[in-house]
């Protein structure tokens, strides 16, 4: 009888991991898809150049800024149900931009679908946290949730290209209808609702830290369009920054923070957060300008430039799966550090690319090791975001996450633009000349952006965790 009952818990507990990965990875392609779909969005409904960037910064404010408010409505209310409130939200938004017929139609649409991934996102985390005990079986279902993050990516560009040039770029959207009322009815059907806990929302925290966050990512968008000193991109950021401050003053005092402060006392999991913000924003540049280099420099078709992209994102898969199994023998800080070190090397020899850069050596290879550390890398930071964290906390934690991952893709393509709008070019060079140029530069700042991510995992995850083991070790010994 016991070993049914095992073997009954353990199936729900499969089809609970397989709900949660698939929800994640919708919004994971789902951003991915429109990046390759952008220019068939702005031919089909008349976007301007100004207007088409908000396609994409509508949903990260939105999703940025709501992050710590879904993560704590879960807490509260119950994740069950709140998942189900984030999939029902983002799969009408993706009905609701297939259908657009206007551009300030789909901007609003992809606005409500960002509010449907910041509620939906930390609850999926959450519910992994809280399902199993810390160890290694945690650790490897945080690990497939963290290389979604990068394999799924990878493939929404091949999807995107594949779908937006044989199809139609509303195909990608209206295909999460279906699969978002799939997995409600999966959910209803085979996830236990989590204890819900008595207390009330932080509203005070609430506000500022949307207001905070949308504040500050705006200001980095805003970077990326005009320049860091236009008062555009000066007046949100200091806004924010101010905003921010006062969230965590009042999150001191608050009785039930939607953020509790003791989840920055960690050095471990802030220094996996700060690095997860930069690991993102070098990704972002690697996405973002990799295709530009593939259909604007080498005039590839859309389809092509996402099938070029298959296979860095085929390593990418298989570092992710091979992630869990070689942290548990050599231990997961020592795998980090080689993994981000794979991805570092990657994209120092992208960076050198230019007009007349040879595909094979010059492009696919170091787009491989980009991809191969990627997977692996992201799987390695979430698990170290959310170590120690007490149930209670689990939402929270996940929240903090996803910020880091939100601000993280709009500093690291506020910082890369500049770098590639301000590079100087000579005059006489050739636009195709010009542009691989720029982009060259821009993914070497990208590889800045790793390194110090790399640094900051170095000092703060991989010391930090020999430092305490040291520790462990001789209070043994004392014993």
């Amino acid at each position: 009888m016991c070993a049914e009952q095992d073997r009954e818990a353990s199936s729900h507990r499969g089809i609970l991991v397989a709900i949660v990965l698939a929800s994640y990875s919708m919004i994971v392609i789902d951003n991915s898809i429109v990046i390759t779909g952008l220019p068939s969005i702005r031919d089909g409904l008349g976007f301007s150049a100004t207007g088409l960037s908000w396609v994409q910064n509508a949903y990260a404010l939105a999703f940025g800024g709501l992050m710590l408010l879904g993560a704590r409505a879960g807490d509260l209310l119950g994740r069950r149900y709140v998942l189900v409130a984030g999939l029902a939200i983002f799969t009408v938004a993706s009905l609701a931009i297939g259908l657009a017929g206007t551009p300030a139609w789909l901007i609003g649409a992809r606005a409500v679908q960002g509010v449907g991934a910041a509620i939906l996102a930390p609850s999926t985390l959450a519910l992994l946290s809280t399902s199993f005990s810390e160890g290694p079986e945690r650790n490897r279902v945080l690990g497939w949730y963290g290389a979604v993050g990068g394999i799924t990516a990878s493939v929404g560009l091949v999807v995107g290209g594949v779908v937006a040039d044989l199809i139609s770029w509303r195909a990608g959207f209206f295909i999460n209808v279906p699969i978002g009322m799939l997995l409600i009815w999966g959910t209803m059907r085979y996830i236990v609702e989590t204890p819900r806990r008595a207390g009330r929302f932080d509203v005070a925290g609430a506000v500022l830290s949307t207001l905070g966050v949308v504040a500050v990512v705006y200001g980095l968008i805003h970077a990326a369009e005009e320049s860091w000193l236009h008062r555009g991109t000066a007046l949100p950021l200091c806004t924010g920054v101010v905003l921010l401050a006062l969230f965590l003053k009042i999150e001191s005092r608050a009785a039930q923070p939607i953020l509790p402060l003791r989840l920055l006392a960690s050095r471990e999991r802030s220094g996996a957060n700060a690095a997860r913000v930069l690991f993102i924003g070098a990704a972002m540049g690697f996405f973002f300008y990799v295709t530009q280099y593939l259909q604007g420099v080498l005039g590839m078709r859309a389809i092509w430039a996402g099938i070029a992209f298959f296979p860095s994102m085929l390593v990418n898969f298989l570092g992710a799966l091979a992630a869990p199994r070689l942290a548990r023998r050599f231990g997961n800080n020592a795998v980090l550090a080689v993994v981000m070190t794979i991805s570092l090397t990657g994209m120092v020899w992208l960076g050198q690319i230019h007009a007349g850069s040879p595909f094979l050596l010059g492009v696919a290879l170091p787009m491989m090791l980009v991809g191969a550390g990627m997977g692996a890398s992201m799987a390695l930071l979430t698990i170290s975001g959310v170590t120690g964290v007490a149930p209670e906390d689990a939402g929270s934690a996940s929240g903090l996450v996803g910020v880091a991952h939100q601000l993280g893709g709009a500093l690291g393509l506020a910082v890369l633009v500049v770098v590639f709008a301000t590079v100087s070019v000579p005059p006489d060079a050739a636009t195709n000349v010009e542009l691989a140029h720029r982009i060259g530069m821009a993914i070497s700042a990208g590889a800045v952006l790793l390194a110090i991510a790399l640094l900051l995992v170095l000092v703060f995850v991989v010391r930090r965790s020999a430092l305490v083991e040291a520790g462990k070790g001789s209070a043994a010994r004392l014993k």
